[in-house]
């Protein structure tokens, strides 16, 4: 008769590797909650920034948007690289902000094309599409700085 259970132990190996990946979840979790309060933070600067540029002094949508994108992306890099995302040893505070900034931009490109989709080419108002476009970029700022810039296993 075969044993399903391997005899060298093979079912506590299985076991490890669950306890491992269920650690990694719950610190990708964690990682992901604090992205989410410091995103919602980052959030309102950046809308507040845009609504009280656009409502009290009349400027457009895209130059508000953009300004307040850059406004938050200050923010943002001050508190990620503190609270959220582990620093690279061996990367240099430098060379991280530029790397960080790189993809803020890049995160600021999506932002204005997909403001101006939203806005002028399909019609939606600009304070609706500002929600919209925040949730897709945030998704592209998470993977692309988990990636690039965080030490985290």
């Amino acid at each position: 008769m075969v044993s399903a259970v391997p005899m060298d132990g093979g079912f506590h190996l299985g076991h490890k590797v669950r306890a491992q990946y269920n650690r990694h979840m719950q610190q990708l979790l964690t990682q992901l909650a604090k992205f989410g309060v410091v995103g919602v933070i980052a959030f309102f600067i950046d809308y507040g920034t845009m609504l009280f540029l656009t409502e009290v002094f009349g400027v457009p949508y895209l130059a508000s948007t953009t300004i307040g994108f850059i406004v938050a992306v200050i923010f943002n890099y001050l508190a990620s690289m503190r609270y959220v995302f582990k620093h690279k040893e061996e990367m240099s505070r430098r060379r991280e902000f530029i790397i960080f900034f790189v993809l803020s931009v890049i995160g600021l490109g999506l932002n204005d094309v997909l403001m101006f989709v939203g806005v002028d080419l399909i019609g939606v108002d600009y304070r609706i599409t500002k929600i919209v476009v925040t949730a897709i970029v945030m998704v592209y700022n998470f993977i692309t700085r988990k990636i690039f810039l965080d030490a985290g296993e």
